[in-house]
């Protein structure tokens, strides 16, 4: 069905390109707010500009190589950018509307979601080539792997479902029913917890990955998105797109413990390696929110892109990336 402009703004949480008029199912990149962006600190501050392919979403590194892959929604491809050098130094193609990006560096493998195909693109790193594809649930949009096990989750959106697929057999082994429209996953390595925002629901479902089984289901914000995971704290931050906060979870509990005000339209959120800062893409601002673990709020607003969507912390050299879903690139931060 086709909705309107300010409908397809409202639904940003499924933010993938229309590729016909005719298959017009409310997956269109929102149109950009720049207009509505207001002024913002600059501290950290943006220090490169990347052009990649058209209309950017999902980032995730190699910490391995550091190797930076950037789906672009409406050019059915994925960029690999050298991180050192901060230049595109393959392009791939995938499936169409690719989404959501998750890494295993251990095997140097990327897991990319297809919303329009309903498959997974499996991409060998070694030499940049789309060696499987995997047929999952409905609309998939996030993406999560966990390492040790070789586990990569999908939240699928129509089918109130997650996929949980063997990545030694690139196969789906179970698949989850959780809330209403799942959009983003993190998984917790250290407790094999995956949390995953139902964001038609208002809540973030909690699964033991050990058995695959909703052991929690968490109230939250309004239209929740995305999340970030602090390792080091076991906090999950979830980003409220409709009513522009962060909620913040205690891993231990499944309680919210804090609710943090944040710019227009938050989507994904990245958390720096030792938890210290919280980084949060404000699509409707053009900004990056900065929250300080250690008092609980914004300690800083940065300007970047069109209508930032995807956010990324590398722990490499320590920048943060950002994808600009409104054009056609991404924006590297120095980290603090």
């Amino acid at each position: 069905m086709i909705r309107s402009t300010s409908a397809r703004l409202r639904l940003a949480r499924f933010a993938v390109p229309a590729v016909a008029a005719c298959a017009a199912v409310a997956l269109a990149v929102p149109a950009s707010a720049a207009s509505a962006a207001s002024a913002a600190a600059a501290s950290p501050a943006v220090i490169a500009t990347v052009g990649v392919g058209n209309g950017p979403l999902g980032v995730a590194v190699n910490t391995e190589t550091n190797d930076i892959y950037v789906v672009n929604a409406r050019a059915n491809t994925v960029s690999v950018i050298d991180a050192w050098r901060n230049f595109v130094a393959s392009t791939i193609h995938v499936g169409r509307a690719p989404h959501g990006v998750a890494t295993d560096s251990r095997r140097d493998y990327f897991y990319v979601t297809n919303t329009l195909d309903n498959t997974v693109s499996v991409i060998d790193g070694q030499n940049n080539d789309v060696v499987d594809t995997i047929p999952v649930g409905v609309h998939p949009v996030g993406v999560a792997v966990d390492v040790p096990s070789d586990t990569i989750y999908v939240a699928n959106f129509d089918s109130n479902t997650v996929s949980v697929i063997d990545g030694y057999t690139d196969e789906v082994v179970d698949t989850i029913r959780v809330g209403a429209q799942p959009s983003g996953l993190v998984e917790d390595p250290a407790t094999d917890t995956v949390y995953v925002t139902n964001s038609a629901a208002d809540t973030v479902s909690v699964i033991d990955g050990y058995t695959d089984c909703v052991i929690a289901t968490v109230k939250v914000g309004m239209e929740p998105l995305a999340l970030g995971l602090s390792t080091s704290t076991n906090y999950v931050y979830v980003s409220n797109y409709a009513d522009n906060t962060v909620s913040v979870i205690d891993g231990d509990t499944n309680k919210v413990v804090a609710t943090v005000k944040v710019g227009k339209k938050p989507y994904q959120v990245a958390v720096s390696p030792l938890g210290h800062r919280i980084y949060v893409a404000n699509f409707a601002g053009n900004t990056v929110s900065v929250i300080s673990e250690d008092n609980g709020g914004v300690v800083g607003t940065i300007r970047v892109g069109d209508a930032p969507f995807g956010v990324m912390v590398d722990r490499l050299n320590g920048h943060i990336y950002v994808t600009n879903s409104g054009g056609k690139s991404i924006s590297v931060i120095a980290g603090d």
